[in-house]
């Protein structure tokens, strides 16, 4: 071809040679760069505002949802609180979300794995003021692209519920490597399970040594006041009152 591309046919498919490993590590950093530009600017608004923010972050199934949605129903009337709900496809879960009372932007990314920074400063410009408020970000559930991409979060949490096993912060340490709060959900579950809790937490504080973490069931309110405590501490450390 007049490029120089290489191209072969075999029983009419197209085969073009991969691309330069240098290039694909290139891309990837000025991708990974203007996110971080713009969760800067994400960062910069919401301590202008007060807000706190937290990214919250799991596999499908953890349960994050519905711990969403009792936090949500706990703190209703106590501070201003937003929701940016991310999945690739539907609005079910931010329709479970508005149920609670709480103003909620389904974000869909279509083939994408994870919010980026862009697709939530969007989302925070359609949600109302949130001054001192807290706003949640429900990334998409997945426990390896989430972790690469800076939203402009104040703190990031991970969920993982006692039925995904104990290997999870081994299988993906990035996640857990930059989590500040570990919750460990559907405790409620365990007396039904070869579940071993102590080593999961071991291995998480091996991944990320002193990593918080709680272990919690929105099912029947174990371990919430906790995390509702939690919070309120990261707002204290924020500056909110």
């Amino acid at each position: 071809m007049a490029d120089g591309t290489v191209v072969r046919h075999m029983h009419d498919h197209v085969v073009r040679p991969a691309a330069a490993p240098m290039r694909i590590v290139k891309l990837e950093r000025d991708l990974l760069g203007k996110n971080d530009e713009l969760a800067a600017k994400n960062r910069a608004a919401l301590r202008k505002a007060g807000t706190v923010a937290l990214n919250l972050m799991s596999s499908p199934g953890s349960g994050k949802t519905t711990l969403l949605v009792r936090t949500l129903e706990h703190l209703r009337g106590k501070l201003p609180l937003g929701v940016v709900e991310g999945d690739q496809e539907t609005s079910i879960d931010a329709d479970r979300i508005r149920s609670s009372g709480a103003p909620a932007i389904q974000v869909n990314t279509g083939a994408a794995c994870h919010l980026d920074a862009a697709m939530v400063a969007r989302a925070m410009h359609e949600l109302p003021p949130l001054p001192l408020g807290v706003l949640f970000i429900e990334n998409v559930g997945n426990l390896v692209c989430p972790a690469a991409f800076d939203l402009g979060e104040t703190k990031r949490v991970v969920i993982a519920s006692v039925t995904e096993g104990e290997d999870k912060p081994l299988k993906y340490p990035n996640m857990f490597a930059r989590a500040d709060l570990l919750l460990v959900t559907k405790s409620d579950l365990l007396p039904h399970l070869a579940f071993d809790l102590p080593l999961f937490l071991k291995r998480a504080a091996e991944v990320r040594p002193g990593l918080e973490s709680l272990v919690v069931s929105a099912r029947t309110g174990e371990g919430l006041d906790a995390w509702y405590a939690w919070i309120h501490r990261v707002r204290a450390e924020a500056g909110a009152p």
